[in-house]
């Protein structure tokens, strides 16, 4: 990553040195593709970012997880020596329902709970339509058009009575997709829940895709793969046009020159590739798919304390928080050895739209207000208090993925979810048939796009 001016001709450039980016040139690399890689900030992972905090402390502002059933990021990890520790999970769980009573359960919810026993129903009922969905033609399905002109929120209000079982869904909804239940079709919820392996896969810890953390951050397989992949990475190099020229191949126009290719792989974030100019225009399926996908609104906090004191209240510092709270669900996201506790609160969708326009003090009293309300006094004096509120990413947009509006799949998913335009090929998480919107989704998109231009490369 010291490249100071851009070759005149690569065989494929990358756009974006995201997971999905890194993938996509990692293995063309494997198979000796002559490949440049090009980002326009300062720093590979896309919305993946650890930071170092205080001494030996790792905290990650964006995607943090893996999953058993998350395989190529845990290959990923193994080849390049990056090693995870489970997710702390001891001890009772807590809720803090609406009336402003804060439960211990384990599980889906507090047992004695209002909804819960509905909310378990609804999505059980969830699985056996999203295992339906044929993952790698999603727009094949013969109920397609029926559920993707529905919004998961007039379906949970037409086929849930209980009232407190769709409060619990809308915050499963915003936890996960990152935004409101009017905002995403049945459809897609289905596919992503297919894509995933199932509805608890998403929300649950154990054997699902919350299970282990990384010691060094979510971020260090991707520096990883940057160092191995050297000076064919470059930072600092935004790409504003890509051309399709008449006799074949590409030009791609970045602030720092123009560079030609055979094939180029376009692995920006959602929010970051729909700014790209393309001549010719592309089809109209894939514009319209990026015009109408747009990301989720999340915002990461982690408060740090000196240790982890909610553990020897026998609580396993994981949390929900219903009603007027900004934050919807907490996490520990202390380090593997205990030396330091951490806290991460999440704020997403409707929460996340209102909260963002307080002053950063009004902010945190907030946060911390429900911090205090769940875990006691202790909660509301952190050592530290760190933001990072994706919608202002200068380059995500938003996070964790991005969502096609209702519609969209049936209208345009055909051609427009991924099919390449010619020499310009499609990848990121949102384009990945398995653990769409995780990182293992990206490098699944990245491999997939690195696979179709070795085979057209080699006909």
């Amino acid at each position: 990553m010291t490249r100071v001016t851009l070759p005149p001709k690569a065989t494929v450039v990358v756009v974006g040195a995201g997971y999905a980016g890194l993938s996509a040139a990692l293995a063309l690399l494997d198979e000796d593709v002559d490949v440049l890689v090009l980002e326009g900030s300062d720093r590979v992972g896309g919305r993946v970012l650890s930071e170092q905090v205080d001494g030996d402390l790792v905290v990650d502002h964006g995607g943090q997880w893996v999953g058993p059933t998350q395989t190529r990021f845990l290959a990923a990890a193994e080849r390049f020596g990056c090693a995870t520790f489970p997710t702390y999970n001891s001890g009772d769980h807590l809720e803090l329902w609406a009336d402003g009573v804060c439960r211990p359960f384990r599980g889906a919810g507090p047992d004695d709970a209002p909804g819960v026993d509905a909310y378990v129903a609804a999505a059980d009922v969830i699985d056996e339509m999203a295992a339906t969905i044929d993952l790698d033609d999603p727009t094949a399905h013969p109920r397609l058009a029926e559920w993707d002109s529905e919004t998961v929120q007039s379906y949970v209000d037409r086929t849930v009575a209980d009232e407190d079982a769709r409060l619990r869904l809308a915050l499963a909804v915003q936890g996960v997709w990152t935004v409101e239940p009017r905002d995403i079709s049945v459809f897609h919820l289905l596919f992503y829940v297919a894509s995933a392996g199932g509805f608890d896969q998403l929300m649950e810890t154990e054997g699902c895709a919350q299970e282990r953390r990384f010691t060094a951050g979510a971020q260090s397989v991707a520096l990883a793969i940057a160092g191995h992949l050297g000076d064919r990475v470059v930072l600092g190099a935004p790409v504003r046009h890509v051309e399709t020229l008449d006799g074949g191949g590409v030009r791609v126009d970045t602030e720092r020159g123009e560079i030609l290719a055979d094939h180029v792989v376009i692995a920006a974030s959602p929010g970051a590739a729909v700014r790209i100019r393309f001549t010719p225009p592309l089809p109209q399926s894939r514009n319209r798919w990026m015009e109408r996908t747009p990301m989720g609104d999340v915002a990461k906090i982690h408060t740090v304390y000196d240790t982890p004191f909610w553990r020897a209240d026998g609580h396993s510092g994981e949390a929900t928080a219903y009603g007027d709270n900004a934050v919807g669900v907490v996490f520990d996201n202390s380090p593997d050895d205990g030396s330091a506790g951490v806290l991460v609160s999440f704020v997403y969708a409707d929460r996340q739209h209102r909260w963002a326009t307080l002053s950063e003090q009004e902010r945190r009293a907030d946060v911390l207000a429900t911090l205090t309300a769940i875990f006691g006094a202790r909660a509301g004096n952190p050592l530290q208090y760190l933001e990072k509120i994706w919608p202002d990413d200068a380059w995500a947009h938003g996070g964790y993925a991005a969502n096609p509006a209702p519609g969209v799949w049936t209208e345009h998913g055909a051609t427009g979810w991924r099919a390449a335009c010619g020499p310009v090929h499609w990848a990121g998480t949102e384009t990945s048939s398995v653990w769409n919107g995780y990182v293992d989704g990206a490098i699944a998109s990245g491999q997939r796009a690195a696979a179709e231009i070795t085979t057209a490369l080699r006909s």
